[in-house]
C-alpha cells in the first residue's frame, strides 16, 4: 500500500483555495439577489385621499362606521375607541379604520364592541383594534391593515389617505 504525503506549503495551499471557493459560493447568491433587487423596477402607486369627515363625526364605540378604501372592493370599519390608539386621529387620538377582510383567508371581520375587537367567523382570529389591529390568536399570522388617517384640527376633517399592511388576497393595494 503506498502512503500520501502532504507537504505544508500544499496543505496551507489546497486548505487556501478551499476557502476562497467556500466563501464565493457563500457570497455569490447574495450577490445575485442584491443585482436582482437592483434591477427591479420601484413602483409605489399613489393612495387616493378620501374625506371621511361625515363617517367620523358619526362614529363611536358603539356606532362604527363602514366605507370602503381604497377602492370598492376593500371593506373598511372606522371607530371611535374613547382611549389613545396607534394610528389614531382626532381631538383624542381614537379614531382609528382598518380593513375588514381577515388576513388568513379573507373571511369579513365583526367588530364586537364589549373587547374592541375584530373577530374571525371563519377561523377564530382575533384582532385587536386598540393594538394597531395586532392578531391576538387564531389562524391569522399578520396584523389587519390599518387605515391610515389625516386630521385636520383646523376644520375637524377627516381623511383616509394610504393602509399600513396588505390588503387580503392582492399583490398590491392599489389595483
Amino acid at each position: 500500500m503506498q502512503q500520501h504525503t502532504v507537504s505544508r506549503r500544499g496543505f496551507l495551499k489546497l486548505g487556501s483555495a478551499t476557502a476562497a471557493t467556500v466563501g464565493l459560493a457563500a457570497v455569490t447568491p447574495q450577490v445575485a439577489a442584491a443585482q436582482a433587487e437592483a434591477e427591479r423596477p420601484n413602483v409605489t402607486l399613489p393612495y387616493p385621499e378620501v374625506d371621511l369627515t361625515d363617517l367620523a363625526t358619526a362614529v363611536s364605540s358603539e356606532a362604527p362606521q363602514y366605507f370602503n378604501y381604497p377602492d370598492d372592493s376593500s371593506p373598511c370599519i372606522m371607530l371611535k375607541l374613547g382611549a389613545k390608539a396607534p394610528g389614531g386621529v382626532g381631538p383624542d387620538g381614537d379614531i382609528v379604520a382598518y380593513s375588514i377582510m381577515c388576513t388568513h383567508q379573507g373571511c369579513p371581520l365583526n367588530f364586537d364592541a364589549e373587547t374592541k375587537t375584530l373577530k374571525c367567523p371563519c377561523h377564530y382570529s382575533i384582532f385587536d383594534t386598540e393594538l394597531g389591529g395586532k392578531m391576538v390568536i387564531g389562524s391569522a399570522t399578520v396584523p389587519v391593515p390599518q387605515v391610515e388617517l389625516e386630521y385636520d384640527e383646523a376644520s375637524g376633517a377627516v381623511r383616509a389617505t394610504g393602509m399600513s399592511g396588505l390588503i387580503y388576497g392582492r399583490v398590491s393595494n392599489i389595483l
